[in-house]
């Protein structure tokens, strides 16, 4: 049996898919950064150039990593559609 949805419905439909596509390279940025933040890091501490900094960059970095993981496990609602 075919359904019939409203425009309305469709819009949401729409609006939710813009979102989930949104959602994946702001994911993607994510993990770039992380990767980028921690790289940096390691290098200013283990080049000893600023090993402070070095260590705030890696840890925070990290974080980051930890962050963005969490969100692909859970992700909004409307991801999951």
């Amino acid at each position: 049996m075919i359904e019939m949805l409203s425009p309305l419905s469709d819009f949401a439909a729409m609006i939710a898919s813009y979102f989930a596509e949104i959602w994946e390279f702001l994911i993607f940025i994510g993990r770039v950064s992380a990767v980028i933040v921690i790289l940096a890091g390691a290098i200013l501490w283990f080049t000893e150039a600023n090993t402070k900094r070095g260590k705030g960059l890696v840890f925070s970095g990290i974080l980051l990593a930890i962050v963005v993981q969490y969100f692909v496990m859970y992700p909004p609602s409307f991801v999951v559609l």
